[in-house]
């Protein structure tokens, strides 16, 4: 058949995309979270993942890392990135779980959302991120609006496309066969670009890190993770806060956090999600068998 051929290729191209990342990305002056992110998304995605890699992370030349990501597109890409990959682990465990015993559409969605929720806000974002907040239990707090807006926005696109691709080949329901991670991984890339809108807007009103930049001798967390994160300004100050020393960094931050009023405010764009959301709920339940 020819989705056979299809996936054979496709596998075959993503075990050498994930080789790639996973050994080149260990030179790039980034963030070990997020190192980690475009492996776990190279995984899902294949050479889509490494390209994006490529394109929106792998320094150009020695010591233009800083500069190279500070452009909005770069630091949203980021953002993305650390979403689907956290969210993913705990969605695909829904997943396999939801197969394996049979639930019923809707409550495998349901299983899927609070597993990826958890895994994304408890780990993914609070743990690992938690140098930027200074304990464990402020990093919950700080990053559950960030994480909800997000994987709203995720999941509403994932769920019409794991509903509904190879919907009547039993083999695209079973955790043993191909077909089944195949079709996850067309549900993750769909969600992902579905979910980069919302990092953009997250990113650039300081709700949510992009790309950062970490170079020998950086053992602060606080200020490793501040490195590089866009300000929400323009081109031009982008740059400049990738010139900066990584104290003057975090007051610029900081001082830019406290004066800075999201547009549109926050409960809007939490509406947005929802709507997100809910229209991928609606189309999965208007052409799902």
């Amino acid at each position: 058949m020819l989705i056979d051929g299809v996936m054979l290729l496709w596998f075959a191209l993503t075990a050498l995309s994930v080789l790639f990342v996973a050994i080149d990305i260990r030179t790039t002056p980034e963030n070990p979270v997020m190192k980690w992110a475009f492996v776990l998304f190279t995984a899902y995605s294949g050479v889509f993942g490494a390209f994006l890699y490529v394109l929106g992370c792998r320094e150009p030349l020695p010591g233009l890392h800083e500069r190279y990501v500070a452009a909005r597109w770069r630091q949203a890409l980021g953002s993305t990135m650390h979403c689907a990959a956290g969210d993913g682990i705990g969605i695909l465990v829904g997943a396999v779980i939801g197969a394996l015993i049979a639930l019923p559409l809707m409550a495998e969605f349901a299983l899927e959302y609070v597993l990826g929720f958890a895994f994304g806000w408890t780990i993914f974002q609070a743990l690992f991120m938690g140098g930027m907040f200074g304990s464990y239990w402020k990093a919950l707090k700080g990053t559950f609006t960030s994480e909800f807006l997000s994987m709203n926005c995720l999941m509403g696109g994932m769920l019409p496309v794991s509903a509904l691709a190879f919907q009547d080949n039993a083999d695209a329901h079973d955790p043993t066969q191909p077909l089944f991670w195949f079709r996850m991984s067309l549900a993750l890339m769909v969600g992902a670009l579905v979910a980069y809108p919302m990092n953009y807007w997250l990113v650039a009103h300081h709700l949510k890190h992009g790309m950062m930049t970490v170079r020998p001798g950086d053992h602060d967390p606080k200020s490793g993770d501040m490195e590089s994160m866009d300000m929400g300004q323009d081109a031009r100050t982008d740059s400049k806060m990738a010139s900066m020393s990584i104290g003057d960094k975090k007051k610029a931050a900081e001082s830019g956090s406290a004066l800075h009023k999201p547009t549109p405010p926050v409960w809007v764009m939490g509406t947005v999600s929802l709507g997100v959301l809910a229209l991928g709920i609606v189309i999965t339940l208007i052409f799902a068998a």
